[in-house]
């Protein structure tokens, strides 16, 4: 239940920060080539936007198994060693998402204290970046799930986007028509 939340919010957030920066980009073009003028803010808001989409792609990244990674001496190894692999890794990962939780919040709490705004957008920074604890606390969240999928057998590791499979299966698929 927790889970579909999640997934469903990281999916619309994602979908609205998209939307976001490309209303905020396109809007910015008009009123640069028709009107001579721009929103002071709206670079700033851009750069924050994308922030925010890749703090939260990462996670639903991990979950949609679309991370790159280099497996090939994983894919040589047995079931039980691609598990065991799978356990290593996603140990290292939990403690590299952990090490940056503490990173990101000591980072936020640091521009919460000192009360800084952001440079064209006028509200506080700290609203602007508290998606740094919050992004790696998702990827923690999912790092966790799929460590402890691996661990009950349910899968033999992570999934990795396949770059190669994917070509071939489309190059196969324009020949057949």
């Amino acid at each position: 239940m927790v889970s579909k939340f999640i997934d469903h919010l990281e999916e619309g957030v994602i979908a609205f920060l998209l939307a976001a920066m490309t209303l905020i980009t396109f809007f910015q073009v008009v009123l640069r080539y028709l009107f001579n003028t721009s929103l002071q803010w709206g670079l700033e808001a851009t750069v924050y936007l994308f922030a925010w989409l890749i703090l939260i792609g990462i996670s639903y990244g991990v979950k949609a198994g679309s991370h790159i990674g280099v497996d090939a001496l994983v894919n040589l190894l047995p079931a039980q060693g691609k598990r065991v692999a799978g356990v290593i890794a996603g140990m290292l990962c939990i403690v590299y998402a952990g090490f940056m939780i503490v990173g990101s919040w000591d980072y936020f709490e640091t521009v919460y204290q000192i009360g800084v705004t952001g440079d064209d957008i006028l509200i506080q920074r700290w609203i602007l970046i508290i998606i740094l604890p919050i992004g790696f606390l998702l990827l923690l969240y999912r790092l966790v799930q799929t460590t402890w999928r691996i661990l009950r057998g349910e899968e033999l590791g992570f999934r990795l986007a396949d770059e190669a499979a994917d070509s071939l299966r489309e190059f196969a698929d324009k020949t057949k028509t």
